[in-house]
């Protein structure tokens, strides 16, 4: 059998994931919002799939979005490190999402499974109809992972959490998880506050290493582990009660977030540079967000318990 790289496999796996993941959260929803969807293609090569919830009773704003877009070549900033897909066609597609929930013990999740690859003969559209004779010289890896950002820190999602994270690659090897857990904790981090983001979870790039066939199984695997990660969570806060005092603090927390996704974040980077639908790729942005000057929360509080307890790269699973 070969173990060529089969875009149109893995494009059919990313629109059904995105199927499967919108109808999870809307599931989710107490109120009448439902995600709606935008169709949209790209000028220079390719278009998407985006679906936005907004003003529910569960869901604030959240956006999953199916992209597969190409070109002739990247620009210098995206080829410095991989000089070997400097000038030459690309394609890339990907699920990509944040939710925001609107009550402030429910945390915030994002995920991302996404396959790129460069190579001749990548900017013929029949590549789809007979992709084993047409990209067979390629360089091509996927990634992704999933994270979490709560607000109000609860150990058992946490431990929940990174225990569906270890589910999914577990099958893989037993040094995946440790491995990607970290990578993703090194991610994820606001090198300007020094903090991280959330509590982590798991975060891989550049991964072609089992060849195709297992690393497409290794980035379903990661896919398909989301909703079992998240859904419970949402479940599980989203009628909690609370006040204005809880509310602020997730409005200014949400500002670390956006903070991340403008000046850290790879693929805001990626898809700004290389031309890509500037709604879809700021969706992940909360619908409301508030800074305040030199903010430090009241020491033995909830809220310091976030930075103290949670704010920090930790084994989740050191008891379990």
């Amino acid at each position: 059998m070969s173990d060529l790289p089969d875009l149109s496999a893995v494009r059919s796996y990313l629109l059904d994931l995105q199927d499967r993941i919108c109808a999870g959260l809307d599931a989710e929803e107490t109120g009448s919002a439902r995600f709606e969807t935008d169709e949209w293609i790209r000028p220079a090569g390719g278009g998407g799939r985006t679906r936005i919830i907004a003003d529910g009773e569960t869901f604030e704003k959240g956006g999953v979005g199916f992209s597969h877009v190409c070109g002739d070549q990247l620009p210098p900033s995206a080829t410095a490190n991989r000089p070997e897909i400097a000038g030459k066609p690309w394609q890339a597609m990907g699920v990509s999402l944040v939710i925001h929930p609107r009550n402030p013990y429910a945390p915030t999740s994002h995920a991302n499974v996404r396959f790129f690859c460069a190579g001749d003969g990548l900017d013929d559209p029949a590549v789809f109809e007979n992709p084993e004779s047409k990209i067979k010289n390629t360089t091509w890896w996927f990634g992704g992972g999933f994270d979490l950002t709560p607000y109000y820190g609860f150990r058992e999602d946490a431990v929940h959490w990174h225990e569906t994270a270890r589910a999914a690659v577990a099958p893989f090897g037993e040094d995946y998880y440790p491995r990607l857990k970290t990578w993703c904790d090194d991610y994820f981090y606001l090198k300007h506050r020094d903090e991280p983001r959330g509590v982590g979870g798991l975060f891989f790039d550049d991964f072609n290493e089992l060849g195709f066939a297992r690393s497409f199984a290794f980035m379903r695997s990661v896919g398909d582990h989301y909703l079992p990660a998240y859904q419970p969570l949402v479940a599980r806060r989203k009628a909690t009660a609370y006040t204005d005092r809880e509310r602020d603090w997730q409005l200014y927390r949400r500002g670390r977030y956006v903070e991340f996704n403008l000046v850290w974040d790879r693929g805001t980077h990626f898809g700004l540079q290389s031309g890509g639908r500037t709604e879809s790729i700021l969706m992940s942005l909360p619908p409301q967000v508030s800074w305040k000057y030199n903010y430090t929360p009241e020491p033995g509080s909830p809220e310091a318990a976030l930075h103290t307890d949670f704010l920090r790269p930790q084994d989740w699973l050191a008891e379990v």
